[in-house]
């Protein structure tokens, strides 16, 4: 591209009329002199085509759902594991607390907790 000129910006129309005539082309590099745009850009053309034509098929309804699904699934993992940890926690403290009580009792003290319903 000289100094002077500007980038022509191609219709959408036109993109997906090269982009067919590409796929039953052999010589790329002369379908790009033909239609007076560069052969990279004609691959460009094709690679974003094929992703957005991938992009709606994921966006299909079932497809939405299942991502929403598994993302609710994945929540409710990590707070089933926070809740895990919340119960280790506190079966050690109430050991910890047990074995404490027990030791001032075996000395001769009183315990400073009582056991429930005791």
């Amino acid at each position: 591209m000289g100094k002077n000129k500007r980038p022509r910006r191609h219709s959408a129309e036109f993109k997906a009329a090269a982009i067919e005539k590409m796929r039953g082309c052999e010589n790329v590099v002369a379908l790009s002199r033909e239609l007076k745009v560069h052969w990279r850009m004609l691959y460009r053309w094709k690679e974003a085509a094929e992703a957005a034509v991938a992009g709606q098929e994921h966006s299909r309804p079932e497809q939405r759902e299942a991502a929403a699904l598994r993302e609710e699934i994945n929540k409710l993992k990590v707070a089933l594991a926070d809740k895990t940890m919340e119960v280790d926690f506190f079966r050690g403290a109430l050991r910890n607390i047990e074995a404490l009580r027990q030791k001032r009792v075996r000395n001769g003290g009183e315990a400073f907790t009582t056991k429930s319903g005791k």
